[in-house]
């Protein structure tokens, strides 16, 4: 009987929630003026138009050097932003964490740090930014930084409450000073975890710093925003396909180190 009941007040939720994503869905088309159905038309046309324009051909392939050296940029751009990002969220994670925590205000501080610099979109950093230093390198460093650090901080601090607390009490009752038991007993038990949202993080930074690069001026998505606007549609093939290889490229690369640590 209860299951029968439980079963029966499940269906009538799944049956209101499809209701209220319905009814939301029409209002968003309403308010925007967005015509689903004639978006779905449109589709053919938007296929062929991309096929027939977005192609390589040989006088493209002339400019793969330069493209191939504004996608090194970007790709070490990202990497340099995860990577000093990530010094600064361990002393984060390790202060904002339970289980390392020896602060409540700094740990209150960590999180706030986190939540933060996390929930602004690193586009809208790269925009605050900008203001202050301009359309260079820099600025699109800052912005991946400020972005890696709250998702790497939230993500190390959840990674630190995990760990076991039996080695953190055995090295306590051996006397053990409080970094040696960070560096002896919780960092080992972590760092397969953060090494993978390293990686993870460098995967999204390198899709990050394309949108960033148009903003800023700067690596690849300079170079697609430059050939875009002068219509040179067979660049902006080039490019695009330079990113999407390179994106994969990484990610497998990831993948395997990821297998290998876990």
């Amino acid at each position: 009987m209860n299951e029968k009941v439980m079963r029966n007040h499940r269906k009538r939720q799944t049956i209101i929630f499809s209701i209220i994503i319905i009814v939301l869905t029409y209002l968003s088309s309403d308010i925007t003026n967005f015509n689903i159905i004639h978006g779905i038309a449109t589709l053919p046309e938007a296929v062929k138009w991309i096929f027939s324009n977005l192609f390589i051909n040989g006088e493209t392939l002339e400019r793969l050097p330069k493209i191939l050296e504004k996608l090194a940029e970007t790709i070490l751009m990202s990497i340099a932003a995860t990577t000093t990002a990530t010094v600064v969220s361990i002393f984060l994670g390790i202060m904002g964490s339970k289980t390392t925590g020896t602060s409540t205000a700094l740990g209150m501080f960590a999180r706030f740090v986190a939540s933060i610099a996390r929930n602004i979109p690193v586009v809208a950093w790269a925009l605050i930014l900008l203001l202050s230093f301009g359309q260079n390198s820099v600025t699109g460093y800052l912005a991946l930084f400020v972005g890696s650090v709250g998702f790497l901080t939230r993500a190390f601090i959840e990674s630190i409450d995990e760990a076991s607390l039996s080695a953190v009490e055995a090295l306590r009752a051996t006397g053990a000073t409080y970094f040696q038991i960070v560096y002896k007993a919780v960092i080992p038990q972590c760092l397969p975890q953060m090494i993978s949202w390293i990686l993870f993080m460098i995967e999204t930074n390198i899709r990050s710093a394309t949108l960033v690069g148009i903003l800023t001026g700067t690596g690849i998505g300079y170079s697609f925003d430059l050939y875009y606007k002068t219509l040179n549609y067979n660049a902006v093939a080039l490019v695009t396909f330079s990113i999407v290889l390179s994106v994969i490229v990484i990610e497998l690369i990831s993948n395997h180190i990821r297998k290998v640590i876990l």
